[in-house]
């Protein structure tokens, strides 16, 4: 008998902001496969789950996944195709095994996750094999927390995007939408604060890094910041004040 396939969601850094269910499969389960960026890295959802999981007498594969751009309707580069294609066999030799096995992701699976590409490269090769995906807590959501500030309030419309979409699609985005939530901004922060003042927004604009970890902070001034932010950093753009706030003043 073929064994599960968990595909879960981490949270965004705090170890107790890991689902209860999480936690569960995480401890039964004999076999996790981590996915890090940095070819000589680690995986930060692997230490996020060392926090409040043992891994002791565990099988831990740690893979590397290139961190490069996919973009909708275009062939991902053969070494990314390379890379999901040896997390897949590496799962797949497990899970004939009849042992179940976990794949750790940051934030929710169903975002901009590695999970997802697991996920399909498996369904490509085999299509017997029984996944489950296990909801986590989402960057925005964590970023909204630490904020005090709601994504959306009534019938307000919200977008989530990578902030390296090109200046046109970020425009269009940035004119239609109530609340925008910023993606992977670190590497092009002088050109998303151009367009945040073009457009009116700086005062509408919040940074926070390294949500939901020891070391989260948050910026008003973009174009003040001395430094690159990290890798880890969201900008959530909310064009109206809080409804309830408004109403109670």
């Amino acid at each position: 008998m073929s064994g599960t396939l968990y595909i879960i969601g981490t949270g965004p850094g705090d170890p107790q902001l890991l689902t209860l269910k999480a936690v569960n499969i995480f401890t039964s389960c004999p076999v996790i496969i981590a996915p890090h960026g940095a070819r000589n890295g680690s995986s930060t959802a692997l230490a996020i789950v060392s926090e409040a999981v043992s891994l002791a007498g565990k099988t831990v594969v740690e893979l590397h996944f290139p961190m490069k751009k996919i973009r909708s309707g275009h062939d991902p580069a053969p070494e990314i195709l390379a890379a999901w294609r040896h997390a897949a066999e590496r799962a797949l030799y497990y899970l004939d095994q009849g042992q179940n096995v976990c794949f750790p992701t940051l934030g929710d699976p169903a975002i901009y996750s590695t999970g997802y590409y697991l996920y399909e490269t498996i369904c490509g090769i085999r299509d017997d094999v029984t996944v489950q995906f296990v909801p986590g807590v989402a960057a925005m959501s964590s970023c909204s927390a630490a904020l005090a500030t709601p994504i959306c309030l009534g019938d307000e419309m919200v977008a989530v995007i990578p902030a390296t979409f090109s200046d046109e699609r970020l425009r269009s985005v940035l004119e239609r939408f109530d609340t925008i939530v910023l993606m992977k901004v670190h590497r092009v922060m002088d050109r998303i604060v151009e367009l945040l003042k073009n457009a009116d927004l700086m005062d509408h604009a919040v940074l926070v890094e390294k949500a939901g970890t020891a070391g989260e902070r948050t910026c008003t001034e973009l174009d003040k910041l001395s430094e690159a932010p990290h890798y880890y950093s969201t900008i959530i753009v909310r064009k109206n004040p809080s409804t309830v706030r408004t109403l109670i003043n």
